[in-house]
């Protein structure tokens, strides 16, 4: 068997060590000689004969590791490069502006509910579940003028945790793909992204009102 793998993988751990303080062309030539030396083992593997197959087995892992090794700190030093070039976010912004577009969805939704009970002689529960399709309309026509993308923008989260997200997100997918066509484009795409939304709280809720029945 060829030693010339074994005293390769030996005087590398040196260089491995080294990764900190080594240029990133260098970095770039090891693993490339990683890349290189894997090909070679395989392919010798496949010639050599059974007693020696688990020593290739031996050296292929140990290529593996290294070649890990080189992966894992380019990985690292890539995302602290991500942490020092990104912009900070405005957290404290974001989440007052998310407050203010939440609070007014919630707000309008309440008007609508007490115009209802003022008005009408309608249940309870229907009132409500009337304020909720009336949110709904009116972020499917927004998101159809494309005023509440601009919403979306300035609200973040505070547009998309209330009910008016999930129209919001149904009709976007629409709105995309509507060039395609009635069929194949709006119905074959509607449901998109709000589909694992719709599938995942239907099962949430089967599972949820069987445990509720077990336990009553």
């Amino acid at each position: 068997m060829n030693n010339t793998f074994f005293q390769n993988q030996r005087s590398r751990e040196s260089l491995l060590s080294q990764l900190k303080t080594m240029s990133e062309s260098k970095i770039a030539q090891l693993k490339n000689d990683l890349q290189k030396e894997h090909i070679s083992l395989i392919a010798a593997q496949a010639n050599a004969p059974r007693r020696e197959q688990k020593n290739y087995d031996t050296l292929i892992l140990h290529n593996e590791q290294q070649m890990k090794i080189v992966n894992d700190y380019q990985h690292t030093q890539y995302q602290r490069l991500i942490a020092s070039d990104a912009p900070k976010k405005p957290i404290v912004k974001n989440t007052l502006r998310a407050f203010l577009v939440g609070g007014l969805i919630c707000v309008i939704a309440q008007l609508v509910m007490n115009f209802l009970t003022i008005n009408t002689t309608l249940e309870t529960k229907t009132i409500s579940g009337l304020a909720s399709v009336s949110i709904i309309v009116l972020t499917a026509i927004l998101t159809g003028l494309g005023i509440y993308d601009e919403i979306g923008r300035f609200g973040g989260a505070g547009s998309m945790v209330p009910i008016s997200g999930f129209a919001n997100s149904i009709v976007s997918a629409a709105m995309e793909f509507k060039r395609e066509g009635m069929v194949y484009g709006i119905g074959a795409k509607i449901f998109t992204v709000a589909g694992p939304v719709i599938l995942y709280g239907t099962v949430a809720s089967v599972l949820i009102g069987l445990i509720a029945y077990l336990g009553a």
